[in-house]
């Protein structure tokens, strides 16, 4: 179920009611509410834990985010910036579920993969495309960065909204 309220940046903010879970079905969660950005991170730690050449992520607020099924176990790790980052997985199957940060305590960022639905997510960037591998490649159009940098999210936008360009992350070239 979808209704579209406002606009961003010419883009309709979405509120969806938005359905996920494992593999075996034993951790299910809900979600109704605005749907933040996705993007594509080709992060080492995220290829590792989705065993993919990337992760698709989608920011939800925490708030909002509701477990209905199972108890997902957590690992937590600092990634290469530098920030605590825990991974909420299927303790029976090892599904990825989502992300959590405390750097952004009012987020978590569900894993596109486990949406009932992945069709509502449409990826508006890449990031750490300077990690990206040579045999999984996305289709150009859409913002890259070559890492994270400190002070900005893993979206690419500040803490008020705003996007932000070569002065908070390096652009990324694409290799023709």
């Amino acid at each position: 179920m979808e209704r579209r309220v406002g606009a961003v940046r010419g883009r309709a903010r979405r509120i969806l009611m938005l359905r996920g879970g494992c593999l075996c079905g034993g951790c299910r969660f809900e979600y109704t509410g605005e749907v933040g950005p996705a993007n594509y991170c080709h992060c080492t730690d995220c290829r590792r834990s989705t065993g993919s050449a990337f992760n698709v992520g989608v920011r939800l607020r925490r708030e909002h985010f509701l477990m209905v099924a199972g108890s997902p176990h957590t690992f937590t790790k600092a990634g290469d910036s530098g920030a605590a980052l825990s991974r909420h997985f299927c303790p029976t199957c090892g599904s990825p579920l989502f992300t959590s940060s405390p750097r952004h305590p009012d987020w978590v960022y569900a894993k596109a993969g486990v949406l009932d639905d992945p069709l509502v997510v449409s990826p508006t960037h890449e990031s750490w495309a300077s990690s990206e591998t040579p045999w999984a490649r996305i289709p150009s159009g859409i913002a890259r960065y070559g890492k994270n940098a400190g002070g900005v999210t893993t979206h690419g936008r500040t803490t008020d909204g705003e996007v932000v360009g070569p002065a908070g992350l390096e652009p990324a070239t694409r290799p023709l």
